[in-house]
């Protein structure tokens, strides 16, 4: 009988530890080839992770709610199998874990080594991954001590001091708001920023009887810390326009029976939205940009990345991404928006698919709205949300003088960073957006 390991698998380039969930399988249970052994999450999405082997679960390493590194070792499987794998000694599962911190540490480069040393002092525990990113941001341990940290028992996650870094500055005080408290006293935040101090009194909460206080599950405290940081970091405008698109639900109305009988698709109104957004974004590309941390300089995207906004059965929300949109027909779309939202609701996206987008669109019409203002997804600079589709009538001009019919109109909005997006450029991409949508040819074949 052999013993094999089962490994924190890698789950992106930019992952680099991931935070046991739950452990469907107990020590003592047999596990099937791609049956999953536990759940992980990640900063980015939630996982399950599969056994490559077949046996029995004999020791799990870590505890439901611990960090792991990508690559250690995190639980022991025995299998009747051969030993073949691997010919060296075994050891037993404490020594498994033990060798596999000692292993680990050889493995992190140089900086991470300085890193570790530089904040071994603090009574609070520190990822590798934010030592790392704190040491190469110039962060002082007090300084890191001060971060407001949202993970489990008040643990500094990636997303917290990401989310703290372009509210930091050298020079100035900055002011860093917190989610809000559940007590009756004012919760208050120190945050250091070079050499001044910036104290955040929020106001205090009263809790009445029969209220209810709940705990954020782990997704919405990250989405809660991005779009703080996101409001903090970007002066939002939003710009409206409202577009005739009669022309496009009737040609949908018409294609989408044949579409879905040849392509086995179906077609809703998303991938036609963002195919108008690639195209415009085509024709104004410096709405495809980012601005970097030191708030003074531009990059613009060689890729139209179209992030997708997408509710889950939570209630959470997840954006995957449609890369190189631009490169893709109708169908290339399609697909690509049916896959990733039918696995975004079986939460089976994998990290690098919710990465790397440029630009985002949010469907608000999907909860019968007829228009928002939505927060940006930095680090880009603007995001287009879409209303609901409503008949209204309208005045037709034609060659016989003005009429008034019944068309399907709709809202778009558009939020954009003003410290880069003016109001020229805003105004002109969304309506450009809406150009296309109007002008969709009603003869387009399918």
């Amino acid at each position: 009988m052999a013993n094999f390991d089962l490994i924190m698998p890698k789950m992106g380039e930019s992952v680099a530890e991931a935070t046991i969930i739950k452990w469907t399988k107990n020590e003592g249970d047999k596990i099937k080839i791609d049956e999953t052994v536990l759940e992980i999450a990640t900063d980015k999405v939630d996982s399950e992770i599969p056994s490559p082997f077949e046996g029995t679960l004999v020791k799990c390493l870590f505890k439901e709610g611990e960090v792991v590194q990508v690559g250690a070792i995190i639980g022991v499987i025995s299998s009747d199998a051969a030993a073949s794998v691997s010919d060296a000694p075994k050891t037993s599962a404490p020594e498994n874990k033990a060798a596999e911190t000692k292993t680990e540490t050889i493995k992190i480069n140089a900086p991470s080594q300085v890193v570790a040393n530089s904040y071994k002092d603090s009574d609070k525990f520190y990822s590798p991954l934010v030592k790392s990113i704190a040491k190469e941001e110039g962060i002082s341990l007090d300084e890191l001590n001060a971060i407001n940290g949202t993970g489990q028992e008040g643990r500094v996650t990636k997303a917290d001091i990401l989310a703290y870094l372009p509210m930091r500055n050298k020079n100035a005080g900055v002011e860093i708001v917190a989610p809000l408290r559940a007590e009756n006293k004012p919760a208050a935040a120190t945050i250091l920023a070079g050499e001044n101090t910036v104290i955040v009194n929020r106001p205090a909460v009263s809790v009445g009887a029969g209220d209810e206080i709940m705990d954020m599950d782990r997704m919405r405290k990250i989405i809660a810390d991005h779009m703080v940081m996101s409001k903090h970091v970007s002066p939002h405008v939003t710009s409206f326009v409202e577009a005739d698109v009669t022309n496009m639900v009737q040609w949908r109305d018409k294609a989408k029976k044949e579409f879905e009988k040849r392509e086995g698709e179906k077609l809703t109104f998303t991938p036609l939205f963002i195919e108008a957004v690639a195209k415009a974004i085509k024709d104004f590309p410096m709405i495809n940009v980012s601005v970097d941390q030191t708030g003074t300089k531009i990059i613009k995207r060689k890729n139209i990345n179209i992030g997708m906004a997408a509710a889950l059965p939570s209630g959470n929300l997840i954006v995957p991404v449609i890369r190189n949109a631009d490169e893709k027909n109708l169908l290339g779309i399609t697909k690509a928006v049916n896959d990733l939202a039918a696995r975004a609701r079986a939460n089976k996206l994998a990290p690098d698919e919710i990465q790397g987008g440029t630009f985002t669109l949010t469907n608000v019409g999907n909860f019968g709205n007829v228009m928002g203002t939505p927060i940006i997804n930095q680090p880009q600079v603007a995001i287009l949300a879409v209303g609901a589709i409503k008949k209204k009538p309208a005045v037709i001009e034609t060659p016989e003088g003005d009429m008034i019919g019944i068309r399907q109109f709709m809202f778009l909005s558009l939020s954009y960073d003003h410290r880069v997006v003016d109001g020229s450029l805003g105004g002109s991409f969304v309506r450009r957006v809406a150009d296309y949508l109007e002008k969709w040819d009603p003869n387009r074949p399918v």
